[in-house]
């Protein structure tokens, strides 16, 4: 069983309470934007991280980090992209990513939009986390936490950061 803290889209903005679920989890899983490296670094002190970068992030991070990202979770295969859209309004890369081979979850952000959804067409699971930081037109700080266990994707949380002011 892992518990994991899933992100996107901090724009340079992380605190203490990210960081106290961060604690709490086995892995953090972050969809891009993160903003600087020094998010990076914090998250990465506290636990394995995983992710891939966004549209904002710079060569550093994007020397570390692909556009594109494929692993197993225990028994469940995960792809994640930045900007992936959604069920019937994939990005053509994301829709290419899972035609050529559907994974059990799909992970984007970008959208600053929580989404979570069945995708019966391509027998998925996806989440957008909506996001963490405060830059952009979302109102509500978001991120999601949730638990693989095998190939079982369970106790999915929505949590609600505050607004961004």
């Amino acid at each position: 069983m892992t518990k994991i803290l899933l992100l996107s889209d901090s724009h340079s903005y992380i605190d203490d309470r990210i960081l106290d679920y961060a604690k709490q989890a086995d892995e953090i899983w972050h969809c891009g934007d993160f903003g600087s490296f020094e998010i990076i670094e914090q998250l990465e002190k506290i636990k394995p991280l995983k992710g891939v970068y966004g549209n904002i992030d710079g060569a550093k991070i994007r020397s570390e980090f692909p556009e594109v990202t494929r692993f197993l979770c225990e028994g469940t295969e995960v792809l994640m992209i930045h900007i992936g859209g959604y069920p019937g309004k994939y990005t053509p890369l994301a829709e290419k990513e899972i035609s050529e081979k559907a994974p059990k979850l799909f992970i984007s952000g970008h959208s600053h939009i929580l989404k979570a959804m069945y995708d019966q067409k391509n027998n998925l699971l996806h989440l957008n986390p909506g996001a963490c930081g405060k830059q952009g037109w979302h109102k509500m700080r978001t991120m999601m936490r949730f638990v693989i266990d095998g190939e079982e994707i369970k106790d999915l949380e929505i949590i609600e950061l505050g607004t961004k002011i």
